[in-house]
């Protein structure tokens, strides 16, 4: 069944963006309100590893189809590292279609560029 995760790379480096926070949220569909909730339904936390990885952030069996947001909290990132960054934070909004397949959503980040891709 399918899973998301994630993987933070400081490319600066070339090493795993460990203690680096993010959060997912699903966004809603225009028009649909849950639990009072306007944009957003609930999210999941987390901090990246050692590794740049953290625990999935959809469990398999857990994901739905719909439209999705990683929010990635790099300014404190690079700040824990002594460094300034031009982007206070990194947002990757992404659709998934079919909710049986297993997504990874990896960043790579520098203090002034980041990429994303996906793979698998």
């Amino acid at each position: 069944n399918g899973s998301l995760t994630t993987h933070v790379l400081n490319t600066a480096t070339g090493l795993p963006a460990a203690c680096l926070a993010l959060r997912l949220a699903r966004l809603q569909e225009p028009g649909i309100r849950r639990a009072g909730v306007v944009g957003l339904a609930p999210s999941a936390f987390r901090w990246t590893d050692e590794d740049g990885r953290c625990s999935p952030l959809l469990a398999p069996g857990q994901a739905e189809a719909g439209t999705y947001k990683l929010h990635f909290e790099t300014a404190a990132y690079w700040q824990s590292l002594g460094h300034t960054s031009f982007y206070p934070f990194v947002e990757v909004v992404f659709t998934i279609t079919d909710p049986a397949q297993k997504l990874h959503v990896p960043l790579l980040i520098s203090p002034y560029s980041y990429t994303t891709y996906r793979g698998s």
